[in-house]
């Protein structure tokens, strides 16, 4: 009897055996794409999950004529030129990505490969992108949010949750490149709402207990942390010392405030990732992303978690609760 044997395709991390015969009938249509992660493949489990799905509806199935190749940079920065080079060099027939430093890196490392980001805050002025009509390159996709406004909105939500705070701890991660306009908008909106703003760097989870303790010593009354995929992997922990430092929370998606934050506005990421398979399937069925227009969010999601105002002693103002896409008991 002659043994067959066995074709392995690695799919983000998994395996899936084809048998050998079956897959050189395929060669020819099974496309491949490119995943660069900011976070970690836990963190970012369900997003990887629901546009899996999506492509699956679509017709396009891990392990029968789809390959997905994954990267993760887990939180470091520093890693993506390495990640998006690797990928670059599998030749995928288009690579999905989140925020801006991975934009940035994979549009450094190929200007033909079509790129559709999921995350990105203002593509056009971070020159990912000419305009959200007609992207003109080769990246397209959705926006996290189309300029950093969003930020100033979630301060002032924040500041109606904490009514007389006076003194607003910010946390952003000084390793994102992407992130100085988004500290500079949050600046500005403390200001005009007569807030002191006390901005706290962290580059690293390890200095997450140094950073809460600077806020503590300085009396903060209060959190606002910006979107950042260091902080999205690490997010129950960031929750937990908010929690232990009896400091409400103002994060930047709904996976904040069911790790244990106090709330969350912006857009919802799963359907985010939900329509960039979208994109996806219509490069690989030809269209080029200069022609794609950009998709920007039509709705954002206010989550407040009245667990965790309980454990920091806050009663979070009916009004508030009453405008609140979920309430977390």
């Amino acid at each position: 009897m002659i043994r067959r044997r066995a074709f392995i395709m690695k799919l983000g991390g998994s395996f899936v055996a084809v048998p050998v015969a079956a897959a050189a009938q395929h060669t020819r249509d099974v496309r491949r794409i490119g995943w660069l992660g900011m976070a970690t493949p836990e963190a970012a489990r369900h997003l990887v999950q629901v546009m899996e799905n999506a492509l699956r509806e679509r017709g396009w199935v891990a392990g029968k004529n789809l390959i997905i190749e994954s990267r993760w940079a887990e939180g470091k920065y520093d890693r993506l030129p390495v990640l998006a080079a690797e990928l670059v060099r599998l030749e995928p027939q288009v690579i999905v990505t989140g925020p801006v430093p991975a934009a940035r890196a994979l549009k450094a490392a190929t200007g033909t490969i079509p790129i559709v980001m999921v995350t990105v805050t203002d593509p056009v002025s971070e020159g990912l992108i000419s305009s959200f009509a007609r992207p003109g390159g080769n990246v397209t996709g959705l926006t996290l949010t189309p300029t950093w406004e969003l930020y100033a909105k979630q301060l002032e939500l924040l500041t109606e949750a904490v009514p007389g705070v006076r003194r607003i701890a910010f946390l952003w991660s000084p390793a994102n490149v992407g992130a100085p306009p988004g500290v500079k908008t949050a600046e500005d909106a403390a200001r005009r709402l007569g807030i002191e703003l006390q901005v706290v760097g962290a580059r690293t989870p390890e200095e997450f207990e140094p950073a809460f303790r600077t806020m503590t010593q300085a009396r903060a009354q209060a959190l606002f942390v910006l979107a950042d995929a260091m902080f999205f992997a690490h997010r129950r922990r960031l929750a937990d010392l908010a929690l232990a430092n009896r400091l409400p929370t103002m994060f930047a998606a709904r996976e904040y405030a069911e790790a244990g934050g106090l709330m969350s506005y912006g857009a919802d990421y799963p359907d985010l990732y939900r329509r960039a398979a979208m994109y996806v399937d219509r490069i690989l069925k030809g269209s080029t992303p200069a022609d794609l227009p950009v998709e920007q969010p039509t709705k954002f999601e206010l989550i407040v978690n009245r667990a965790a105002a309980k454990t920091v002693g806050l009663a979070v103002p009916q009004s508030l609760l009453l405008r609140a896409d979920h309430v977390i008991d």
